[in-house]
């Protein structure tokens, strides 16, 4: 065999490790954009979702100003439905007759007429009292979204407002929630009065 060549320390030199450096594939984002960018696609698939839902359950959310119909500007006196009623009346505190079509107020939900207990028929008789007193006060608007929903009886699902003398805007879901013995109802399961 052959000789191997002596190591001399002065010919080579000792390599020094490369440092690794990442691979840039673009420009940097830092601060607010970053921010923006990262959690841009978490507000897309929430936007999505809420608009699916508003959908999904048309009696639970009013509809936005875009998606809502032409205001129809109702005035007339609205008794209780029964024998001798007039064109417009009251059936309980979430639904009322305009002639044969029932229009059901979006986003609340009332007790009853048909109650499973005393309690549940005395909050029925209030909440029906306050739908009548709030819509004899004078014309309101009604308005639907534009594919005009209707809830599983077949009613009309609407949004009514009535502008005070002072310019703000008077919603029957919110007067009747405060002070006609309403909750909301945001859709699903509606819990019990007793």
């Amino acid at each position: 065999m052959g000789k191997l060549p002596r190591f001399d320390p002065k010919r080579r030199k000792a390599r020094k490790p490369r440092k690794v450096r990442p691979a840039k594939f673009g420009r940097r984002r830092s601060g607010w954009m970053a921010a923006w960018a990262a959690v841009r696609p978490y507000v897309l698939l929430i936007v999505l979702a809420t608009l699916c839902y508003i959908f999904a359950l048309p009696g639970a959310f009013p509809a936005p100003g875009f998606l809502s119909s032409e205001a129809q500007v109702i005035e007339g006196r609205f008794t209780r439905c029964g024998p001798g009623r007039g064109y417009y009346c009251v059936i309980d505190g979430d639904t009322f007759k305009m002639g044969q079509t029932s229009v059901r107020v979006v986003g609340i939900d009332t007790a009853e007429r048909d109650a499973q207990c005393p309690a549940e028929a005395a909050q029925a008789e209030a909440s029906t009292r306050a739908l009548q007193g709030w819509l004899n006060r004078g014309p309101f608007e009604m308005t639907a979204r534009l594919d005009d929903p209707t809830d599983r009886y077949g009613r009309a699902l609407r949004t009514l407002t009535r502008i005070r003398p002072d310019g703000s805007e008077d919603r029957l879901a919110d007067f009747m929630r405060t002070e006609g013995g309403a909750r909301g109802y945001w859709g699903g399961w509606r819990g019990g009065w007793c």
